[in-house]
């Protein structure tokens, strides 16, 4: 699990709640990535809260990450 490859910011609760997939998304490394990517394969509700997520800096041009994980969730089945 994610958790435990990163402490968020911010957070005293731990799991895929839509902080932590933000804080993931901004802050996380290539292991953090990857567990997040995990969980989206494993756990439906984990793309949509991505989704919901990236859709708020999906405006931004340079929130190059926003618009990476944005693209990976859509191209998953729900």
């Amino acid at each position: 699990m994610y958790t435990e490859c990163m402490n968020h910011r911010h957070l005293s609760h731990q799991g895929h709640t839509l902080a932590a997939i933000d804080d993931i998304i901004a802050r996380g490394k290539r292991r953090d990535w990857a567990a997040l990517r995990t969980a989206l394969l494993t756990d439906p509700s984990i793309r949509e809260k991505v989704l919901r997520v990236c859709a708020v800096h999906i405006a931004d041009p340079y929130a190059q990450r926003y618009h990476f994980w944005n693209h990976y969730a859509q191209r998953k089945p729900a």
